[in-house]
C-alpha cells in the first residue's frame, strides 16, 4: 500500500553546519600549530667613503640637447645631427678636454630639454656608444614643491 500517492520522494540534503565546524577547528589547529619564522632583508653591504678616492673626479663631457634637436659639447654648439658625427665630436672633445680628469675613462652628462624628441637624446647614447664611451649619466631638475 502506498500511501504517499502523487507526491516525489524527498531529495537527500547535505547538512553543512557540521562541516564547517569541522573546517574551523582544522583552521584553528593550523594557526596555532604554525611556526612563524622571521625573513631576513637583503643583506647588504655599503660602501664606505673614502676622502682619497673623492678627489679623484673623471672627466665630464656635458652634452646639451635642445627642444630644436640642436647639440653642444662643453657649451659649444655643433653642427651634426647624427651619431657618428656625435661620436666624432665627443671624441674631440675628450682630446681637448686633455684627460681633464683624473679618473680614467670620461663620463657623458647628457643635458636634454624636457620638450627634446627622445630621438636626439638617443643619438646622444649612440654616439657616446661609438666613441667607446661607456660612462654615461644624465642630468635631472629637482622638482620644484
Amino acid at each position: 500500500m502506498n500511501f504517499r500517492k502523487g507526491r516525489t520522494p524527498a531529495e537527500p540534503e547535505i547538512n553543512l553546519i557540521p562541516f564547517i565546524d569541522v573546517l574551523l577547528v582544522i583552521v584553528i589547529f593550523l594557526m596555532v600549530t604554525t611556526t612563524y619564522s622571521k625573513f631576513t632583508a637583503l643583506q647588504i653591504t655599503l660602501p664606505t667613503a673614502d676622502a682619497a678616492k673623492a678627489l679623484q673626479q673623471p672627466q665630464e663631457i656635458n652634452v646639451a640637447v635642445d627642444a630644436q634637436g640642436r647639440y653642444a659639447i662643453d657649451n659649444v654648439r655643433i653642427a651634426a645631427r647624427d651619431p657618428g658625427a656625435l661620436a666624432e665630436a665627443l671624441t674631440r672633445a675628450v682630446k681637448a678636454g686633455g684627460g681633464g680628469g683624473n679618473g680614467g675613462d670620461p663620463v657623458v652628462v647628457i643635458n636634454a630639454d624636457a620638450m627634446a624628441a627622445h630621438q636626439t637624446v638617443i643619438n646622444v647614447l649612440e654616439a657616446a656608444r661609438q666613441a667607446g664611451m661607456a660612462k654615461v649619466t644624465f642630468a635631472a631638475q629637482a622638482a620644484a614643491k
